[in-house]
């Protein structure tokens, strides 16, 4: 099993102001807890132990979020509020926390190679930290990726999605082998934001990862692109080109990725993690009809 997960956390999050201004875009509510929180909810269901969080400038409200407030913990105890200690459980998750900073915008490449240390030579999970995966499988995605690095080690095994041709220049896409199934394709190649006339697919990452460490070598090989940034996608192809086995597990229909990082992602996002609340869902719901007859 996989123990160790990375969460590059520090891009400025310009699309989201104001409301990054001063909060790390990570740390905006969806329903009730904070977009990150999700995330590591999900690898805590994988078996993940140690999560690395990358963050920058203005973040610190994450790693306070995740480190235990005893004095607030007392206070509700001591007031019996039983069921805000609840909404706190988060905290005792059997995981460790680590945190290191990305001084400048040089990357995901960049990012990833901060973790060289702390991964120390072990297979890895990458989860975007602006990037939620809804699922209603009962074995969702990162647990179908497990299985299938499990089947492979070694390998990559990239989470995607299917696009729309016109959006194939926002995203990494796979080149498969063979045809492109609902559930698992061997990799060829992957092209960081092809046009739409010469992509190989419309398969696009979707934001979670499983790599071998021998990432880091290649990304020290990776030649910088456009802004002197390395591109995670290019120490990918590198490591396929040199023959280490690629694998796309594809999202189902009953799964979807939030995008966080723009407003009308975070919006959608918003609206539909409210409606989905067991306790105030259905009160939302009303509203919603009342006002708009919907």
């Amino acid at each position: 099993m996989i123990k160790k997960a990375v969460i590059p956390a520090a891009g400025l999050g310009t699309r989201m102001l104001p409301l990054t201004k001063t909060q790390p875009k990570e740390m905006l509510p969806l329903a009730n807890k904070p977009c990150i929180q999700y995330i590591v909810e999900e690898l805590a269901s994988v078996g993940v132990e140690q999560i690395l969080i990358i963050t920058g400038q203005k973040k610190r409200a994450i790693e306070d979020h995740f480190d235990k407030d005893n004095e607030l913990n007392n206070m509700l105890h001591l007031s019996d509020q039983q069921e805000l200690l609840q909404s706190l459980e988060y905290e005792d998750m059997n995981i460790q926390f680590f945190y290191t900073r990305q001084s400048r915008a040089a990357g995901l490449g960049d990012a990833i190679n901060h973790a060289r240390n702390f991964i120390n030579g072990d297979p890895f999970i990458i989860a975007l930290g602006d990037s939620i995966i809804h699922s209603e499988e009962v074995q969702p995605l990162l647990a179908r990726m497990m299985c299938t690095h499990n089947d492979n080690p070694g390998s990559i095994v990239l989470g995607t999605r299917s696009v729309s041709l016109e959006n194939v220049s926002k995203y990494g896409i796979v080149k498969p082998k063979g045809p492109v199934t609902d559930k698992m394709v061997e990799i060829e190649d992957v092209i960081e934001k092809p046009s739409s006339k010469t992509t190989p697919s419309t398969l696009a990452f979707a934001a979670r990862y499983i790599l071998p460490a021998s990432i880091f070598d290649a990304l020290d090989r990776t030649i910088p692109g456009k802004g002197g940034e390395i591109q995670l996608t290019d120490g990918i192809r590198l490591l396929l080109k040199e023959g280490t086995r690629g694998y796309s597990v594809s999202l189902t229909a009953n799964e979807k990725r939030y995008d966080i990082g723009n407003m009308s992602s975070y919006f959608e996002a918003f609206v539909d993690f409210a409606l989905n609340d067991e306790k105030y869902g259905y009160q939302l719901k009303q509203y919603l009809y009342n006002k708009f007859n919907i």
